[in-house]
């Protein structure tokens, strides 16, 4: 199982990005999936989680200005950034919780993407 993200950069103070991340494999089912954000010399912290009846929560700092949203049918989830501040520069990592298939049964793994960097700068 792989996430793959995609849509990081620069953005400018006040602007917009949109982040996309496809997860791949043996894939029997997709529950939640999330970005978290880690800046230098910081945690790691959760920025937004959707469930995969699309239920979503957010962290403080981004409500009102992110957007979660996932296809289930295409395995992906994205995160539209607006109103962009500089304190939102960070790499940012996709998470999905995945039911993939052992033998004949089946087994719930954590996956990572491997990050993408949104740099926010005039």
């Amino acid at each position: 199982v792989q996430l793959v993200e995609s849509g990081g950069g620069l953005g400018q103070p006040g602007g917009s990005l949109r982040l996309s991340c496809a997860a791949s494999g043996s894939i029997r089912r997709v529950n939640s999936m999330a970005w978290y954000r880690q800046a230098p010399g910081r945690e790691r912290e959760l920025v937004a989680v959707i469930t995969s009846g699309g239920s979503s929560t957010y962290a403080d700092s981004v409500k009102g200005r992110f957007a979660i949203s996932r296809d289930n049918a295409k395995n992906t989830v994205f995160l539209q950034m607006n109103s962009l501040k500089p304190e939102d520069t960070a790499v940012y990592f996709c998470n999905a919780e995945i039911v993939v298939p052992v033998y004949d049964d089946s087994e719930t793994v954590v996956a990572w993407g491997q990050g993408t960097q949104v740099t926010v700068s005039s």
